[in-house]
């Protein structure tokens, strides 16, 4: 497996086919996607996971937020997605983000808290779908 920047364009498909298949695929596309730092998971030439990571101030130090995180199916559970994390947190760290977190779908939680995230806000929804915002200094775990 191979991790490689890609377009924001590149991860439409996987965003919608994994995230939101019932949904129109504009609903996919995030404003700011083109201020982004996109990265592709390749098993030879199949893009099988997505991460879009945006990078900002905030309160006077750099704050890195990852979203649409999509893995295909047939590649759950074997590691593609924990070797996606480890590097957006490496790409975070380069660029001098002092936090990452991430709006969670809460049957994804445990996934988070294996890369030392906890909630931070209430429990909210999008849609039928119960979510958290999960964060980690990394200023404490790198």
């Amino acid at each position: 497996m191979t991790i490689l920047p890609i377009t924001p364009e590149q991860t439409y498909p996987l965003r919608h086919a994994v995230l939101w298949p019932d949904k129109p695929y504009s609903f996919v596309r995030v404003d700011n996607d083109h201020e982004g730092y996109h990265y592709g998971a390749f098993e030879g030439e199949e893009l099988i996971a997505v991460i879009s990571l945006f990078v900002y101030p905030d309160d006077g130090r750099l704050v890195a937020r990852f979203r649409k995180f999509a893995t295909h199916p047939d590649w759950q559970r074997k590691g593609v997605g924990s070797q996606l994390m480890r590097h957006i947190r490496k790409e975070a760290l380069r660029m001098e983000a002092t936090r990452l977190w991430c709006d969670a779908r809460l049957d994804a939680a445990d996934f988070y808290r294996r890369f030392g995230m906890e909630p931070i806000s209430d429990v909210f929804y999008k849609g039928p779908i119960p979510y958290a915002a999960y964060a980690v200094d990394l200023s404490a775990h790198s």
